[in-house]
């Protein structure tokens, strides 16, 4: 066995208590409520009582043979039963567990390293979707997994992630995310001031959710309305995959039960066109997923926009905001947006959009190596929201900014500074109608502001014999899901979302980058010796020298955007980590504060070598079906 650094990542062996690269305890853990030093077995907190282990939810087939309803579940007594009964639903056994070595492989990782072809296994056929099946079946993981592991990349966060998985007593056992506390979709959907845009919304989600499940053979997770909730987003998910009964085809009629029992459960009524669909549906006269699609979006085209405050119940809009898969196109209203759920080969609808939630979280740190820190950060955010009891708006503008100075002790911490104040300042002045963002021109001004004050102290500390000072600027501006991005410089700006995971949105300005724009080979522009000289920077020459790069972006989904100085993206640091350190702070769950110092240590340890800061915004959205005519 060996024992992986929860920091760093490290391999050490099991006989270690510290980690050999970063000098992590594998003995105990600090408490996140309290502080106190806690055991990695522990469960719970001994001073607090606050719960730490990872935990899940076990489950395999109630079928012969039987596990017993206590004791051990695998074959290292590593996942514990947490003191609850074992639940019994429809030939599936739960309980839920928690991991007393979260230190150590799980059982999947191991299996995975065993393999010495898997690119082999992947590449074995042209149908990716069959090449994935038989890859983990040649791999040996147990059938009642591999849904989970085809499915995951696709319909996240629908579908559960896949913890673990192992056989124990001649049983297939899967360990997937605990959803039994999450809200169940009838709740919700018993509520009448739940908009009927947002009800029919859902019955298109588990019409996407039909079309690749079917790929499966899974469709009987649909079946069950207890198995239907809703994330922190109002995301339909599923709680657990139930698999299909063997030689059973599950028809398009089986989901229009489903979409009945939630009408008839809730008491919710149907009347017009969506009376009609229903009963086509169940009649069995929808031959094809894409013909009910279709007829489905047609009742949501037909209805009026509930954004200009008509009647919810009126309103209709089969897509969600936070699909993972949703994708832009050119609106044809600029006021909507185009989305795409889930799967690229399905068809887009048109409907508004509106901001739910953004947060905002910064931290900067000096470093294993210097001796002063020049790095520098600002963040800015205004929230206005109104609310009714119709519904609710939420309004924001926010400026973001992260430099990083240079020049030496006491000169690249004031530039840093200098010119996160000044620009500050500006936009105090200067953007008065919050409404939009400031164009372009407003944008290079401020920026050509800040350099012309620290070009200027220069300019008379040059005549005492003083060196110049700089920085970088990495600078985002948010009004609601418009975001503009402005640098100069190395330091950088992310986006990150579920589906198309990290895109590094400004390109660094130094000679290895320039030259790569000239048409240079990228190894020879590289090689040379000023590769990661600075071609541009706040500070050192007047505004002529100082031309930054201006973009407009349309937020589509859920979206985190990370800012950071050199520090922190030096070596792929980002692209390399980013699934463990930046992916799961797109969920509203995650705290971003500690999120964001989480990362920056765990930089600390990649590229100590500089001053470190990272700046966090998570911006949510959601479909405008809130009828207020604010």
């Amino acid at each position: 066995m060996i024992l992986v650094c929860p920091d760093c990542q490290f391999e050490n062996p099991d006989t270690n208590n510290y980690c050999q690269r970063c000098g992590t305890s594998f003995i105990v853990r600090p408490c996140p409520d309290c502080g106190a030093d806690v055991a990695w077995s522990a469960k719970d907190c001994p001073a607090c009582g606050a719960q730490i282990a990872s935990m899940g939810l076990a489950v395999w087939p109630s079928s012969s043979p039987p596990i017993p309803t206590e004791g051990q579940i695998d074959p290292e007594a590593r996942y514990q039963r947490l003191d609850q009964e074992v639940a019994i639903v429809p030939d599936w056994v739960q309980v839920q567990v928690w991991d007393q070595q979260p230190l150590q492989k799980t059982y999947l990782e191991r299996l995975l390293e065993q393999q010495d072809n898997t690119e082999g296994l992947v590449a074995a056929s042209e149908d990716q979707d069959n090449a994935n099946i038989r890859f983990w079946q040649q791999l040996g993981v147990s059938s009642a997994a591999i849904p989970y592991l085809v499915l995951q990349e696709a319909l996240a966060p629908a579908i559960p992630v896949l913890q673990d998985t192992w056989n124990y007593q001649g049983q297939e056992i899967v360990l997937i995310e605990d959803r039994s506390a999450w809200t169940a979709l009838l709740t919700v959907w018993q509520d009448e001031t739940t908009p009927f845009s947002q009800l029919l919304y859902w019955l298109n989600e588990t019409l996407r959710l039909w079309g690749e499940l079917q790929k499966l053979q899974v469709c009987q997770s649909l079946q069950s309305l207890d198995n239907l909730c809703l994330d922190e987003d109002q995301t339909l998910c599923l709680r657990k995959l139930y698999i299909d009964p063997d030689g059973t085809s599950l028809s398009l009629e089986s989901l229009g039960q489903v979409w009945q029992q939630l009408f008839v459960t809730s008491g919710r009524t149907t009347e017009g066109a969506i009376a009609e669909l229903l009963s086509r549906l169940i009649e069995g006269e929808y031959q094809t997923v894409e013909e009910l699609r279709q007829d489905l979006q047609a009742i949501a085209a037909n209805q009026p926009n509930p954004a200009d405050g008509e009647d919810p119940a009126q309103a209709a809009d089969p897509t969600n905001p936070n699909s993972s898969e949703a994708t832009t196109q050119p609106p044809e209203n600029p006021e909507k947006m185009v989305y795409q759920g889930m799967g690229d080969d399905l068809p887009t609808v048109v409907l508004p959009m509106q901001l739910l939630s953004i947060s905002d979280s910064g931290f900067t740190d000096i470093g294993e190596q210097r001796d002063h820190n020049e790095d520098h950060f600002g963040i800015e955010t205004t929230v206005r929201r109104q609310e009714n009891a119709m519904g609710k708006l939420i309004q924001t503008d926010g400026l973001y900014i992260v430099c990083d100075g240079m020049g030496g002790h006491a000169a690249g911490e004031v530039a840093s500074a200098m010119a996160v104040e000044t620009l500050q300042q500006y936009f105090q002045e200067n953007w008065m109608d919050r409404s939009s963002l400031p164009d372009e021109a407003m944008i290079t001004q401020a920026i050509h502001t800040a350099n012309e004050k620290i070009y200027t102290v220069n300019m008379k500390n040059a005549r005492s014999g003083s060196g110049r000072m700089g920085t970088t600027l990495v600078m985002v501006l948010v009004q609601d899901i418009h975001v503009a991005i402005a640098h100069v410089g190395d330091s950088r700006a992310y986006r990150v979302t579920r589906k198309h995971g990290i895109e590094q949105l400004t390109i660094d300005h130094e000679v290895g980058q320039r030259e790569i724009l000239r048409g240079v080979d990228p190894d020879d522009a590289y090689a040379r010796p000023d590769a990661y000289q600075l071609t541009q920077a706040l500070g050192p020459r007047d505004n002529d020298a100082v031309k930054p790069d201006v973009q407009y972006l349309e937020l589509n989904e859920d979206t985190l955007l990370f800012l950071c100085s050199d520090g922190i993206s030096d070596g792929d640091f980002l692209e390399e980590h980013f699934e463990d350190c930046l992916t799961p702070l797109i969920s509203s769950r995650a705290n971003l504060e500690q999120g964001v110092m989480e990362l920056v240590d765990a930089a600390n340890i990649y590229n100590g070598h500089d001053n470190l800061t990272g700046l966090a915004i998570r911006i949510k959205m959601r479909p405008n079906a809130d009828p207020m005519g604010i």
